[in-house]
């Protein structure tokens, strides 16, 4: 069983080290997937030009200098992020400028709070599936052996007989919710294990694939050789990724254009000009590392882009709902004993709380300066129908719901960030999803919605995707690119003749 579960290797190959002649390429988009892009190009010796519209790298993970109604400076981003153990190519990538990770806190414990005071701790659960999930169903008591039994067998065993292709086939056009029904689950159970779980990937159950919620919980779970706890980064992504990183792109040549975006790609021999207002630069590769919205306007814009067929399925890309950060500086601190994240269910609009002082090092510092304490609200697949105040007003409910003493503290200043620019994986979009490679080879895609060989999602889907596009233009001049790791591409129970299976 331990050897099933080891982490795959995905080694590169190439017959050179280096690209054998001068290649420039251009990376589109400084998030992620075009960092991991660029990284892997630079290093093996192409010309890299680096686009970026905002005037910040880092995409999701971007970082801007504001300053507090006190005068304390601080960086600002778009909320907390979770650095799961299994983020093995993410990893790799941060190594590049921390070879020791020594900007990453472990957590103990990420408690979910559910109705009427019900709390799961995931705090020293074993690490080798299934045992982890058994030992949190008996952990919880949220489900009694008679209820377990009236689980169906086919919906149940999907999650152990999870396959890249099979599982898409059986069930990427049922929605997770219809998903989740089958599963016959107590309504307690299902809102703790499950509805938290769908919306940390920003979408409702009737708007994600089973398929997709499957894959994940693979990949978070059942297939997860390291353990279900994460690590928070101790200080800010700018200081401790996106900056250093920047600095070793340049100091390997790369070109870096802030607040320049690419606006139409046109055809230039077997390579390709990119339009940036009044720049325009010449590239023999590509790689769009855009979020949707940016490569579905970029592809409208660029007719000789792609095949028709190409084109259609990039505008029937989708984003999931708005999603929700409220962070605030109180005039007095939160109870010892808060844990420095939390997941919830059943508290309205409201999906985690993060006590920042508890990890991170300029909150750290703001809190013992002014005896108050930093608190982030997160609200994930929000209704579009509702206003800003309308969140507030929600989000504060359930804050002083769970946490009483926060309702007599002072708000003494506050950011409140509004998004929708997350991809959605909506039943029967695996149909459409393109992959990394694309119709003309000197084209490659990258980011967080691109399908992937093996199981992956959020930061480590889009680092993921980042190398492999890379590794898909080195392979044309026979270099070696990026070796890869994943967890298991298949469930334990993967393939069994006698797993009943669902038909699609």
């Amino acid at each position: 069983m331990a050897k099933l579960l080891r982490a795959r290797e995905w080694p590169a190959s190439g017959e050179k080290k280096q690209l054998p002649a001068p290649q420039r390429i251009g990376v589109l988009g400084g998030g992620l997937a075009g960092l991991a892009a660029a990284t892997a190009l630079a290093e093996r010796g192409a010309q890299v030009f680096l686009f970026e519209k905002e005037n910040m790298l880092g995409g999701r993970l971007a970082c801007w200098q504001d300053r507090l109604k006190d005068g304390s400076a601080h960086s600002m981003d778009r909320g907390f992020h979770a650095f799961f153990r299994q983020y093995y190519n993410l990893r790799s990538l941060m190594r590049r400028v921390d070879p020791e990770l020594r900007m990453l806190t472990p957590l103990h414990d990420y408690p979910i709070f559910g109705p009427h005071r019900r709390a799961l701790s995931f705090a020293d659960l074993p690490k080798l599936p299934p045992l982890n999930v058994a030992t949190l169903l008996m952990r919880s008591r949220m489900m009694r052996l008679r209820e377990l039994a009236k689980v169906p067998a086919s919906a149940s065993l999907a999650m152990f007989d999870y396959d890249p292709e099979r599982t898409v086939d059986a069930w990427d056009a049922c929605s997770a919710k219809d998903y989740l029904d089958a599963l016959n689950f107590p309504p307690l159970a299902r809102q703790m294990l499950f509805d938290v779980f769908s919306h940390s990937f920003f979408s409702a159950e009737q708007e994600l694939s089973a398929a997709e919620l499957l894959m994940q919980f693979h990949f978070y779970f059942l297939g997860n050789p390291e353990g279900i706890v994460f690590d928070v980064m101790n200080c800010s992504f700018a200081e401790g990724l996106v900056n250093p990183l920047r600095a070793y792109l340049e100091a390997r040549g790369v070109e870096v254009h802030l607040g320049q975006g690419v606006e139409a790609v046109s055809a230039q021999g077997s390579g390709f000009r990119l339009h940036a207002g009044a720049l325009e630069q010449e590239v023999d590769g590509l790689v769009v590392a855009m979020n949707v919205p940016g490569l579905k306007a970029l592809v409208a814009a660029s007719p000789e882009l792609g095949d028709a067929r190409w084109r259609e399925d990039i505008q029937r890309l989708g984003v999931t709902r708005p999603f929700a950060v409220w962070r605030l500086w109180q005039d007095r601190k939160v109870a010892a004993d808060r844990a420095a994240f939390v997941g919830t269910a059943g508290y309205g609009l409201l999906d985690n709380i993060s006590i920042y002082e508890r990890f991170h090092r300029e909150s750290q510092e703001w809190s013992q300066s002014q005896g108050g304490s930093v608190v982030e609200l997160h609200a994930y697949a929000v209704e579009e129908s509702l206003d800003e105040d309308a969140i507030r007003r929600d989000l504060r409910h359930h804050l002083w719901k769970l946490y009483p003493e926060t309702r007599e503290a002072k708000v003494v200043d506050e950011r409140f960030l509004l998004r929708r620019d997350c991809p959605s994986f909506e039943p029967g979009s695996a149909a459409f999803r393109p992959g990394i490679e694309t119709p003309h080879p000197q084209l490659c895609l990258a980011g967080d919605y691109v399908r992937l060989p093996f199981p992956s999602a959020l930061m480590e889907r889009a680092v993921s995707s980042g190398f492999l596009a890379a590794n898909a233009l080195l392979s044309r001049q026979r270099t070696e690119g990026e070796s890869l790791r994943s967890v298991p591409c298949r469930g334990l129970l993967a393939g069994l003749p006698w797993l009943p299976t669902r038909s699609a």
